[in-house]
């Protein structure tokens, strides 16, 4: 048996919470696994439907930590465990056991400076693990530059589901909403300084100068929402950007397939960075290519100049030739293309057999 031991678990949605469930839904396939993850109102329906044992644990933040850690541990005592695989180093902090451990790291759980408190802690735990499992060679470096040892880590990118077949009047539905504006750009993410929504509003405003009827849609919602909103009417853009949030994913998944070119140029952000960005991939299983940024692990998503474009996103004019160049002559069809067969090695009946090779 191996336990997942994780703060992020549907249904609570994100891109952490489908990496869990996803990587514990595919190990159940080939070994016995229990979870103890994180209390979330209405998780019961949910937890009955999976083919493991998922023990919540609740109470106030602070604390919840030191019970579910005193929950694995006394499992750990009463039953023959194999392995333990966590989310995130502080979720095996106050795991005291001599059992094998495995920690996935993302890239800004571990971004804080050599020497620091936080810093020697997370080595503590990393460079005491069986295996470290980097979501792309960004964020293996990333360790490498903090501290962590360089020959216990692994990169195996997040798994993603093989895309479900869009309804045909969602499809009819988005078709009518988008109302025969062309090109089309998209971005399904928070709304936060790191996947840098102003620059891309400030391309389009450039943009639209030469195509009339160009729009961008916003999937999402987060605590930059006002400011991206006031500089959408600042700019006389209310015409060109359309904001979507609280939506199905039926309905999601419709707005990206019917777009031409998914845009998140992401930058560093104080200690936010990203460390791969599994919407790239997403946007990729429907022929869609992307434009990401330079600045963290967008490169093991994107192939540059063939399934998108990597720029920096730092430069306004980097952006706006990049997604200039992809508009150019319908060159996104050529990338959606190649993006729709590069994204079959990101599946996970293909991904989950590099964690076999490690836990075996």
């Amino acid at each position: 048996m191996y336990l997942i031991v994780t703060r992020s678990f549907p249904p609570e949605l994100g891109g952490m919470q489908s990496l869990m469930w996803g990587l514990s839904r595919e190990l159940s396939k080939h070994y016995m696994i229990k979870v103890f993850a994180d209390y979330i109102k209405g998780h019961e329906e949910f937890d009955d439907k999976a083919s493991f044992s998922i023990e919540r644990v609740g109470g106030i933040k602070l604390l919840r930590k030191y019970r579910k850690a005193q929950l694995v541990n006394e499992f750990i005592k009463k039953n023959k465990i194999e392995g333990i695989i966590a989310d995130h180093w502080k979720s095996l902090e106050l795991i005291k056991s001599s059992k094998k451990k495995y920690c996935l790291i993302h890239s800004k759980e571990i971004n804080h400076s050599r020497g620091s408190n936080l810093n020697k802690r997370l080595l503590n735990v990393l460079n005491n693990v069986e295996n470290v499992i980097a979501n792309s060679e960004f964020t293996k470096n990333l360790a490498i530059s903090f501290g962590v040892n360089e020959s216990k880590i692994i990169v195996i990118n997040p798994g993603v589901d093989r895309a479900t077949e869009l309804d045909k009047k969602t499809m009819n539905k988005v078709e009518s909403l988008l109302n025969m504006k062309t090109p089309r750009l998209i971005t399904v993410s928070r709304f936060d300084k790191r996947k840098n929504h102003e620059k891309i509003i400030m391309v389009v405003r450039n943009l639209k100068q030469i195509y009339p009827d160009i729009v961008y849609i916003c999937v999402g919602y987060g605590e930059e929402e006002d400011n991206i909103k006031s500089l959408v009417k600042e700019l006389d853009l209310e015409g060109q950007v359309m904001f979507f949030k609280d939506i199905s994913k039926d309905l999601k998944n419709a707005l990206i397939a019917k777009s031409n070119v998914f845009v998140m140029p992401s930058i560093i952000h104080k200690k936010s960075v990203e460390g791969f960005g599994i919407a790239y991939v997403e946007a990729a299983q429907y022929g869609v290519p992307s434009i990401g940024g330079k600045d963290g692990g967008a490169a093991d998503a994107i192939d540059h100049k063939k399934t998108g474009l990597i720029c920096d996103g730092n430069n306004l004019d980097d952006i706006y030739s990049c997604t200039s160049s992809i508009l150019e002559n319908k060159k996104y069809l050529e990338y959606g293309k190649n993006a729709k067969e590069f994204v079959n090695k990101f599946q996970w009946t293909k991904i989950i057999q590099d964690y076999k090779k490690i836990i075996n």
